[in-house]
């Protein structure tokens, strides 16, 4: 719902502190060839405005959901940065979300003027099919993205009992939000990070996301040296909750930077 959220009168709603204020979720990699920006959340405008990032050269998606996904027209501008559309790599069901809710910019209509409809081309990404290693037990594996001149690894997520997501390896930093369970597969290509940075709702148990303790259990398990916490609701205050973690996990804040290796 973003921080401070509608008609809610709690203390980290209305109580100033900037690093409480949470635009939807998004994070954008400075890579070898461009910016490659994972998710375009509502607040899309906002944010690269505020980060004084004038230019998105691709987008990557987790998944499908609005507050990840309904900030896609603001990348109408891009066409005339880039030269021609943007591309957005996804799989399929998002892909469908997009042209469903974004039907017109899909549409050949007469005398339209340039920079009236975004202009994106898909590239899918999904798992390909192996034969069944009888040991390991597994038929799929994800291949690496090549975007931008640097390579990706999708992780598959849990994100509830209805949906899945998709977190991403950048080297050695992870981009792990919108779950709530961690295959253990998954997990084997989270090994030896540098930076993890995972999703963590509330205190509270929730069906699709992992509570902080769960986050917490999970940062120590896979062993990353930094991990910074994303997607938090307004039951999280950051300096409250920043003092009880422990010395290699924070609370992640709007506006964050942290390097690429």
């Amino acid at each position: 719902m973003g921080v401070p959220t509608i008609g809610c009168g709690c203390k980290v709603c209305l109580g100033g502190d900037p690093k409480n204020n949470r635009t939807r979720c998004s994070v954008i990699l400075g890579l070898p060839e461009g910016n490659l920006l994972i998710d375009t959340a509502p607040d899309l405008r906002h944010q690269l405005i505020r980060e004084q990032i004038g230019i998105v050269h691709s987008v990557l998606y987790t998944h499908e959901h609005a507050d990840h996904l309904f900030g896609m027209d603001d990348l109408r501008l891009m066409q005339f940065y880039l030269g021609g559309p943007i591309t957005i790599h996804c799989e399929e069901i998002v892909e469908e979300r997009i042209r469903k809710s974004f039907d017109y910019a899909f549409k050949e209509l007469p005398n339209m003027h340039k920079g009236a409809i975004p202009k994106i081309i898909f590239k899918r990404i999904g798992p390909t099919d192996e034969p069944c290693d009888e040991a390991s037990q597994s038929s799929k594996t994800w291949p690496k993205i090549d975007i931008l001149g640097a390579s990706i690894t999708a992780v598959r997520q849990m994100h509830g009992p209805n949906f899945e997501s998709l977190g991403f390896r950048i080297g050695n930093v992870a981009y792990c939000t919108d779950l709530s369970e961690m295959p253990e597969s998954s997990k084997a290509k989270l090994k030896g990070l540098d930076v993890l940075i995972l999703d963590a709702l509330r205190p509270s148990g929730h069906v699709t996301h992992l509570s902080i303790d769960q986050a917490v259990e999970l940062a120590n398990e896979l062993g990353a040296k930094q991990v910074y916490l994303t997607h938090m609701s307004c039951e999280v205050d950051y300096n409250e909750l920043d003092a009880e973690l422990p010395e290699h996990i924070s609370p992640a804040y709007d506006g964050l930077s942290i390097p690429l290796r």
